[in-house]
């Protein structure tokens, strides 16, 4: 059972699921647009999730469920929340929550706000009879293309705010859906999985692009961690959207979660599943640069 499956990481663990051969039903709500899940290869099914009793008859029977919801409070908290009790009274044994992140079990409470969510709904999980696992990837390696705000190939500089040597997990949301499809159809996970297509320092960064480019990237460290704190609070301060699952601010926390150590993955669980080929930063970089990206 897949709910979240029409978000950029939930179609493709559909998708990966599909390849896998499993007999997926994807749940999405009523309203929703679900011509993206058409291609995948599973079945859907529209549901109101706030109809407790037809959400459980809709998951008797599931193996696991298997989430990919992303959004804020009324969604990582409140939806999942109702999955996760309807999951418990349908006897479902296993769940898989929509963490797929750094790992927030070792960061500060109060510092990251999405990541802070997930650490709540932990709790709701841990104390609920039923087998879970969580799956945390560090950052997308996707958002190397452009978004995340550390290769700069303009003034070719990479940007850090710790440590130049600090490593620095990436998951590609393609990788990440791989090991999720092939976790869900697996019956002995442990409560954590932590898992990093490749883990690679700014200074590793500057010398792929230099690699890539035949041109230098230097390292810029514009301030340390306690600077970069300064901005966020600034940012948010002038630009709070409250409403917003990934204002600027809250990727700026998520930086500072990386470039601090704290949410470093370790011990690694890559070789699990030793048919996955991890995507490896450089390659991400090099097809960004071909599709001009970079």
């Amino acid at each position: 059972m897949l709910v979240g499956g029409t978000g950029n990481l939930g179609l493709r663990i559909a998708r990966a699921l599909a390849a896998r051969g499993a007999n997926v039903l994807a749940l999405a709500r009523q309203g929703g647009d679900t011509a993206a899940l058409a291609d995948t290869g599973v079945s859907v099914e529209k549901i109101d999730f706030d109809d407790e009793q037809s959400l459980r008859r809709t998951l008797d029977g599931a193996s696991c469920v298997i989430s990919a919801l992303n959004g804020l409070e009324d969604t990582i908290i409140g939806r999942q929340s109702r999955v996760l009790d309807a999951a418990v009274v349908a006897g479902v044994p296993r769940f898989i929550p929509s963490d797929y992140s750094l790992d927030f079990t070792k960061t500060k409470p109060g510092r990251n706000r999405n990541l802070d969510l997930r650490r709540r709904f932990m709790a709701k999980v841990d104390a609920a009879p039923i087998r879970a696992t969580s799956i945390l990837n560090g950052a997308f390696a996707d958002l190397l293309a452009g978004q995340a705000p550390i290769v700069l190939p303009g003034p070719r500089i990479v940007l850090h705010w710790g440590s130049p040597d600090q490593l620095l997990d990436f998951t590609t949301k393609e990788d990440v859906a791989a090991y999720a499809a092939a976790a869900a159809l697996d019956p002995d996970t442990p409560r954590t999985l932590r898992i990093a297509g490749d883990s690679v320092s700014p200074r590793d960064l500057a010398a792929t692009m230099q690699l890539l480019t035949g041109r230098r990237f230097r390292l810029a460290k514009p301030g340390g961690v306690p600077v970069l704190s300064a901005m966020i609070r600034l940012t948010r301060t002038l630009a709070p959207q409250p409403g917003a699952v990934f204002p600027a601010w809250q990727g700026m926390q998520y930086l500072r979660d990386m470039m601090d150590g704290t949410g470093k993955l370790e011990p690694l669980d890559n070789d699990r599943y030793p048919e996955i080929n991890w995507t490896k930063a450089r390659q991400v970089l090099a097809g960004a640069m071909a599709m001009k990206r970079l």
